[in-house]
């Protein structure tokens, strides 16, 4: 690894927490710490999704957890089933904070404003009321159909993926209950785990970030209901990002700062702003099992006033129609269904209720589940469908091992020898992984050629 050079570590001299010593031994171990966080709803034990590994709790998250070694998740058909995410662990520390400032009981509006990969909009999706609704949004429109694909292997069914700037999000007035900004930062808290960064840092970057991230919150903080949480995190050390910002937010806007509860043994250093003496958190890789992470939480004031009944009203697939679906879907759920370029999309009743409203002010590029094509005959199922965690349980599926389950995920011709006729899931570890067409003479593979699997190789069992 590259050394860190003086013109950054001078930068770091006098911040709450920073040891010198151990912060540059750790730098230059080369160390790599791996981390992910289980899809509740379709992987409940990390031991038994990576047998061969040593797993151990991220104090801070429910299902969080970190590894032994790395693996290959390339090559981990479960990966691809949207069993867990892998996500770094000192950004987990989300779900504590918003357990510990909003209401997750009850439903809420949330939005993830700079959401792309997907880690952080996949751990509130966990954690928020199964009849919330959760916006995830990314600027750059690349990185907007990677979170779209991401949002769709963790198979939930209450998500919308947007493809906005921060700015468009005034329109909806006082309307979300949460938002999260994780801003576009300068990066220095990652330079362990990505060392050509390194080159790439410079004091001039750091300020053009702050005032980015300035501009970012003040356009979105509209959006935001009183009563209603901000968190702002970034993965950057800079003051200027960090305490200079909280200051900043309390100077601009009528916010109050949010404390957290912290456990000694987390070693998360508190820190507090210049001006204000607003609490942030700050994660040093010497102090926690993580990557360098700065989060603060911070309520908007005044009281909430009712929000406005929506006039507009999807326009629902007829109920003949719906019934076709309703075989596909659990039997203990309750899904409005939509239809959409010839195609018929899946909704829990509050996405379809705020539905028109986000499409009159938003790009959306992803809403729901997509559940396939209904056509004269048939329902022509969509690889969504099978990643959800809406499907029912009892529709004919195949087991497959893992070399059957890699060469399929390649996109490859399969030889199973199955008495199965027609449409049926293939599935591995219990998994769904997606759809294959079974033929008196063949087996059609059905999954999207976009996104097979291009690396050889298979991995231990």
């Amino acid at each position: 690894m590259p050394s860190l050079p003086p013109a950054f570590t001078d930068t770091l001299q006098g911040l709450p927490g920073y040891r010198p010593g151990p912060f540059m031994e750790v730098h230059a171990s080369g160390e790599r710490i791996t981390s992910v966080r289980l899809q509740p709803l379709k992987a409940a034990n990390a031991a038994v999704l990576f047998p061969r590994l040593t797993v151990t709790p991220v104090p801070w998250s429910h299902n969080g957890y970190y590894l032994s070694s790395r693996p290959s998740f390339t090559l981990d058909p479960q990966f691809h089933a949207g069993a867990y995410y892998v996500q770094e662990a000192s950004s987990m520390f989300l779900e504590e904070a918003l357990r510990q400032t909003a209401s997750l009981q009850q439903p809420l509006k949330a939005l993830d404003l700079c959401a792309a990969p997907g880690g952080k909009s996949t751990l509130m999706q966990a954690i928020l009321h199964p009849q919330s609704l959760l916006v995830a949004n990314e600027v750059i429109k690349p990185r907007a159909a990677l979170l779209a694909d991401n949002i769709a292997r963790w198979g939930a069914e209450n998500v919308v993926v947007t493809n906005n700037d921060p700015r468009d999000f005034a329109r909806l007035e006082e309307y979300f209950d949460v938002i999260v900004a994780d801003a576009p930062c300068s990066g220095s808290g990652l330079f362990r785990r990505d060392p050509e960064a390194i080159n790439e840092w410079s004091q001039e970057n750091v300020m053009l970030c702050c005032q980015r991230q300035q501009r970012i919150l003040a356009d979105v903080l509209p959006a935001l209901k009183p009563g209603g949480v901000l968190i702002y995190s970034t993965c950057s050390y800079a003051r200027e990002e960090d305490e200079e910002v909280m200051d900043w937010l309390l100077e601009n806007f009528e916010l109050e700062n949010c404390p957290l509860q912290l456990q000694p043994d987390w070693h998360i250093v508190a820190t507090v702003s210049p001006q204000h003496r607003s609490h942030g958190y700050r994660f040093y890789p010497d102090q926690v099992k993580g990557e360098g992470f700065f989060i603060a939480c911070f309520r908007k004031k005044g009281s909430a006033v009712p929000p406005k009944k929506n006039r507009a009203h999807l326009s629902l697939l007829p109920s003949r129609e719906a019934a076709r679906i309703t075989p596909w879907l659990k039997k203990d759920g309750e899904y409005m269904m939509m239809p959409h370029n010839g195609e018929v999309i899946v909704l829990t009743p509050a996405m379809a209720e705020e539905l028109p409203l986000l499409q009159k002010n938003l790009y959306i590029r992803k809403a729901g589940v997509k559940a396939g094509q209904l056509t004269a005959k048939e329902l022509v199922p969509d690889h969504q469908l099978a990643l959800s965690t809406c499907i029912a349980a009892d529709l004919p599926a195949i087991e497959l091992g893992l070399e059957d389950a890699l060469r399929y995920l390649r996109k490859e011709d399969l030889q199973l020898g199955e008495t199965i006729k027609g449409w049926a899931l293939m599935r591995y570890s219990g998994m769904n992984i997606g759809w294959a067409k079974i033929l008196p003479n063949r087996i059609n593979n059905y999954y999207p050629k976009e996104m097979r699997i291009l690396k050889a190789g298979t991995p231990e069992p």
